[in-house]
């Protein structure tokens, strides 16, 4: 499994900010990193896997939105949080539209910042593996909504590398990927993370079937078939998360 760790990535061009919150978040037992531009921001999530992170506004050469937007498409699953000063109706429609999960005012209330970070990384994580990308977008729009943090994985070795990098409460694998299928990353899952919960994914209810049986037959806990009922795939990903949630504790 991955580090229980959260790790949290600060991004403001005002150095002393970066520093109070790496210390006080350090001092509550978050693993954290600081950029001060939206660039070198953009280098660290290509190196790391970031829980959350916390987003300046305005910074000079990338606002916080756009870098928002570059790190959804790097890593979907980092909750962002926008610090601004400049925190109109207008603004923060805009950047929860991109995605971000909340619009904190400056000058910061500290703990109620806190309380939004532990917020956040108490939201249950979803992998959906798949490789269909329009797919996955709807997913996460469908999830994000109802409140979960949704990461992507399009083939086998992104899914490897994202069981080691995260610790999911729900993994949803599409039995059909490119090199490789759905059993693969369903292996890894067992060897890697045994407390998350599976559910299978398929367009081929015939040609996948022996391979579906065999995973429901090893521990796999559910399978969806395309096109999608919402309504059950929603419940099946509750109740998942609910007994996942239940077992952790």
């Amino acid at each position: 499994m991955a580090s229980n760790v959260p790790r949290i990535l600060i991004v403001d061009d005002e150095a002393d900010t970066c520093a109070n919150l790496s210390d006080i978040l350090t001092d509550l037992g978050y693993e954290t990193d600081v950029a001060h531009d939206g660039y070198a921001a953009l280098e660290l999530v290509k190196k790391k896997a970031y829980d959350l992170a916390l987003l300046d506004l305005r910074m000079p050469g990338m606002d916080g939105l756009e870098l928002y937007r570059r790190m959804r498409e790097i890593s979907a699953g980092t909750v962002a949080i926008v610090v601004t000063a400049y925190a109109t109706s207008d603004t923060a429609k805009s950047i929860t539209a991109a995605g971000a999960w909340q619009v904190v005012p400056k000058p910061v209330d500290i703990g109620k910042l806190l309380g939004l970070v532990g917020q956040a990384l108490d939201t249950p994580l979803i992998l959906v593996v798949d490789d269909d990308k329009d797919l996955c977008e709807n997913l996460w729009d469908i999830l994000r909504e109802r409140g979960y943090r949704v990461h992507f994985a399009h083939d086998v070795g992104d899914a490897e590398k994202a069981l080691k990098q995260h610790n999911f409460h729900v993994v949803l694998i599409d039995m059909k990927l490119p090199s490789g299928d759905g059993h693969q990353v369903f292996r890894a899952l067992q060897s890697i993370d045994k407390e998350a919960r599976t559910v299978l994914i398929t367009g081929f209810a015939a040609e996948m079937e022996t391979k579906v049986q065999t995973a429901l037959q090893a521990g796999a806990n559910a399978v969806c078939y395309k096109p999608f009922d919402v309504g059950k795939l929603l419940s099946t990903v509750q109740q998942l998360c609910a007994r996942s949630e239940s077992q952790a504790s």
